[in-house]
């Protein structure tokens, strides 16, 4: 990385000031199809946008919302408004009501949106009387460099004094995803922006040779700083993807050769979908590295990761309040521990129980942080930082430990997990278990109520393709790797699981969309005599009833009764099965083919042991009769 030569402040416009001074014809962004764009004509596009910026009130407290598609326009602006102004990113495929509330929410001054699309953002501005500034872009011109609309750039300037961002004016504005809750406003400033890039781009040794393919979105923080500011703090390049899809990822490597990307999980296994055409399209090609963060990355999507790419997978930790990067794990020759986040990146960690004091070492607890990229506190949200923030540390909501090296491990989420009767469970370990199977492509473990036990555990799967499983053996495969007490009670079949824009699962959308089904009431109609005892015995200990599929653990059933219906189970039908199997085995249907299979098992041994004694002299007879008397095996030792 070159030497710093405009560095008075630690911000985002001194940062690209002083790549242009040192390496103005260096390429800082590119995209398929478009000339690139270098640092030179970067830097005069801060400078073009923060003249007409001026014009709509004082830099650098003037808040602008920008809502513009992906791609190296909407880069080139974040980064222009972001260096001289508190830029809002917002997704663009928001509806005019979302995009209003986030508008009042985050307190926007002015909108820049794409000058021919004037549909939702522009919308929601006119609603609440704010200008928009327009961009055109020329497919001609070179990527990123995007030209104000004529209306936009004659505004009459406003009074106030105008000034150059310092390090603690606020750069960025984002919010929480508010899955649970209503959004908080994350505000990031200046030095903790450039900061976390040069973090990030020091750990990960770019340089000026190094290439990001940018498949994130924009407007998250992964995207970004993971990638765009990361790329930009080593003066090195980034190639900017109007959308990801496997096809354009494919042809983005062909055309700009990049030597690295970072994503969530889900575009990872798109990736691994269009293996085929990558190797077929790419031969020659050879990422230095690639990232993951932002979610749990499953081991076997690593690992086919690793044989796609040939190159080194690096699974990282991050958040929006941590101006994204916490933990990583190396690059080679350093030593990379699947399943870990890796060691603390630039910022303080510690593990804290309920009461706020630390754990035990190699005990779980919540990830607490502090360091020079952690924000303050929350935008106007008291309560939010009264529960958030203590003596310095952000408790973070995730759990994890920490092993003897010194790498975080991370067990999930605190809110995601599920309370089953006092039986505390970790979505992440099911969902681990589950992923094991070959077949199974995404899991997604989540809580659902329960009359008694007051929460049960469900489960949802993404199959591979033409899978040939039943419920009945992916059951059995999850008891094989989980205590009874962590095995859902229902495991559900999907085509894909809900997620965000940036890619985390939507558990509580999870939760209401699938919750668990019984199947009381239009279930098929029961084969044999056993499937109706089985039904009856459940219909007696739950009080409702059930059809042949109906799930007795999604119906209200919990251990305790089902502790009643083995018993009456066994005692009806002549068998000696364990509560487990009722695990295994939940609805009437699964339960009669258990059963019929453990009479059979029971009939070969006594026709065995039948055969074994008619066999027998009558002396051995008579030995082993004497033998059982003098000492019953029945008897208490």
């Amino acid at each position: 990385m070159s030497a710093i030569i405009d560095d008075e402040f630690p911000t985002l416009w001194s940062l690209l000031r002083n790549a242009a001074m040192t390496r103005p014809d260096a390429v800082a962004l590119l995209a398929p199809g478009r000339a690139p764009l270098n640092y030179a004509a970067l830097f005069e596009h801060v400078v073009d946008m923060s003249e007409v910026l001026s014009r709509h009130g004082s830099l650098p407290s003037l808040r602008v919302a920008v809502v513009l598609p992906n791609g190296p326009e909407m880069a080139s602006t974040f980064l222009a408004v972001a260096s001289c102004a508190v830029c809002i990113p917002l997704n663009p495929g928001f509806g005019a009501g979302e995009l209003k509330r986030l508008l009042e929410q985050t307190r926007a001054d002015v909108v820049v949106a794409p000058a021919a699309q004037p549909a939702a953002a522009h919308a929601a501005a006119c609603d609440l009387g704010l200008p928009v500034i327009g961009l055109e872009v020329d497919a001609a011109a070179p990527a990123g460099r995007a030209r104000v609309a004529a209306e936009a750039a004659q505004v009459a300037g406003k009074s106030g004094a105008q000034r150059r961002a310092r390090a603690d004016d606020t750069a960025l504005i984002l919010h929480t995803s508010g899955t649970t809750a209503r959004p908080k406003i994350v505000p990031i400033r200046q030095r903790q922006l450039v900061a976390s890039a040069r973090a990030i781009a020091a750990h990960l040794e770019l340089s000026e040779a190094d290439r990001c393919l940018n498949v994130m979105p924009l407007f998250h923080i992964h995207g970004l700083v993971g990638a765009l500011c990361a790329s930009m703090a080593a003066t090195s390049s980034a190639v900017c993807l109007p959308a990801f899809s496997g096809t354009a990822f494919v042809e983005a490597i062909a055309a700009c050769g990049p030597t690295w990307y970072t994503a969530v999980p889900t575009i990872h296994l798109a990736v691994l979908d269009h293996a085929t055409l990558y190797r077929s399209t790419t031969p020659g090609h050879r990422f230095r590295f690639v990232r993951s963060c932002s979610a749990a990355l499953p081991q076997r999507t690593l690992q086919a990761l690793r044989e796609l790419t040939g190159a080194p997978v690096v699974e990282a930790y991050g958040m929006t309040e941590a101006t994204h990067q916490i933990t990583s794990n190396p690059l080679p020759p350093g030593h990379c521990k699947p399943g870990s986040v890796g060691r603390p990146i630039g910022v303080d960690i510690v593990l804290l129980d309920s009461e706020g004091q630390c754990v035990a070492a190699g005990a779980c607890g919540e990830i607490a942080i502090r360091g020079p990229v952690v924000i303050g506190g929350y935008e106007e949200n008291a309560r939010a930082n009264a529960a958030a923030f203590h003596a310095g540390w952000l408790r973070t909501g995730d759990e994890g430990r920490f092993d003897d090296d010194g790498y975080l491990y991370i067990t999930g989420r605190l809110k995601d997990i599920v309370n089953r009767g006092g039986e505390k469970i970790a979505p992440r370990e099911v969902e681990d278990a589950l992923l094991e199977h070959p077949e199974v492509v995404e899991a997604v473990a989540y809580g659902v109520p329960h009359p008694t036990l007051g929460e049960d555990l469900a489960a949802a799967v993404v199959m591979r393709a033409r899978a040939v499983v039943t419920d009945t053996e992916l059951r059995r495969f999850a008891a094989s790797r989980l205590a009874d007490a962590k095995l859902p009670s229902t495991i559900t079949r999907i085509d894909t699981i809900p997620r965000g824009a940036t890619g985390k699962v939507q558990r509580a959308e999870m939760a209401a969309l699938l919750g668990t089904r019984a199947h009381a009431d239009d279930g098929p109609p029961f084969a044999d005599d056993t499937e109706r005892e089985i039904a009856a015995i459940f219909e007696a200990v739950l009080g409702s009833s059930l059809a042949a599929d109906g799930n007795f653990f999604a119906a209200g059933g919990d251990s305790l009764k089902g502790t009643q219906v083995v018993a009456r189970v066994n005692a009806r039908l002549g068998v000696a099965l364990a509560v487990p199997a009722l695990f295994q085995h939940p609805t009437a249907r699964e339960l009669a083919r258990h059963v019929a299979t453990e009479k059979a098992a029971l009939e070969a041994t006594d026709a065995e042991l039948t055969s074994q004694i008619e066999q027998l002299s009558d002396d051995e007879v008579a030995r082993l009769l004497a033998e059982e008397a003098a000492d019953p095996p029945w008897m208490p030792q």
